[in-house]
């Protein structure tokens, strides 16, 4: 039997998605859980890995399983088992063609960003912080640019494993409600710290560092060491993802009501 499950997590405690040799990893500590609860070893796949320090409101994973439970057992049973940081949100059976990665047609990824002098306390670690203030607009049209597809190896990590720089950005939306700025990015799928790298680069132009129109230039330069630094991780959440409808599992971005 295949189980899908949908997944939300605080990144702060853990080296990342991915199962490490020092178990510290989210993967780590579900495949644990789920697996005292199967009562066999299991391997989860997810529809996309996230860095340390970054966290998930809607991530989806499945695994394959002999262990005859009710779906209550996936949510609460294995919620028991697992830290505070890591939360189970549902869990339904799925036919053996689906994969929480390869059947994913889009990924969605929302940036937190508090834009005041001083830096957050009760939000520290689950928000990005930047002091000067920042141009909505000058980002916003800067992000046009990134639209589509394009090759964005001016914005992919020393470290990234992706066959191709080329992807497709089918959405770049920033929203302001008095010091909190949105950033919600969609598409099919993201290199390695690419959205971490796109916020240093519109950070840079939104405090009038750089016009708008540079955003094409560094996208045609693909030169990572021309770009900014890659931004914080704290304020970014795997914010969901899509699947055909055949499959039943509707994930688009969705956050509870403290992180609107």
């Amino acid at each position: 039997m295949r189980i899908a499950l949908g997944l939300e997590y605080d990144g702060r405690a853990f080296c990342g998605w991915q199962a490490q040799p020092n178990g510290l990893s989210v993967q780590d500590a579900l495949e644990k859980a789920i697996g005292r609860m199967a009562g066999h070893p299991i391997r989860l796949h997810a529809a996309g890995r996230t860095d340390a320090g970054v966290h998930a409101c809607q991530q989806v994973a499945h695994f394959d399983t002999t262990a005859n439970r009710p779906l209550t057992a996936w949510v609460r049973g294995v919620n028991s088992f697992l830290p505070t940081g890591i939360a189970v949100l549902w869990a339904r059976p799925v036919e053996e063609g689906f994969h929480a990665r390869f059947s994913a047609t889009a990924r969605h990824y929302r940036y937190l960003l508090l834009n005041h002098p001083v830096r957050p306390a009760l939000l520290a670690g689950r928000i990005g912080w930047f002091h000067a203030p920042l141009e909505l607009e000058a980002m916003r049209q800067a992000a046009t640019y990134l639209l589509g597809e394009q090759d964005f190896s001016s914005f992919r990590s020393s470290e990234c494993q992706a066959a191709s720089p080329v992807k497709h950005l089918t959405r770049f939306e920033i929203a302001r409600e008095g010091d909190l700025l949105r950033f919600d990015v969609s598409a099919g799928g993201f290199l390695h710290h690419m959205v971490r790298n796109l916020m240093g680069s519109l950070v840079h132009i939104g405090k009038g560092a750089m016009p708008p129109d540079w955003m094409a230039d560094l996208l045609a330069l693909r030169d990572r060491t021309l770009a900014p630094p890659t931004f914080m991780p704290d304020g970014l959440y795997f914010a969901g993802v899509s699947y055909p409808a055949e499959f039943g599992i509707a994930s688009e971005p969705a956050f509870r009501h403290y992180l609107v």
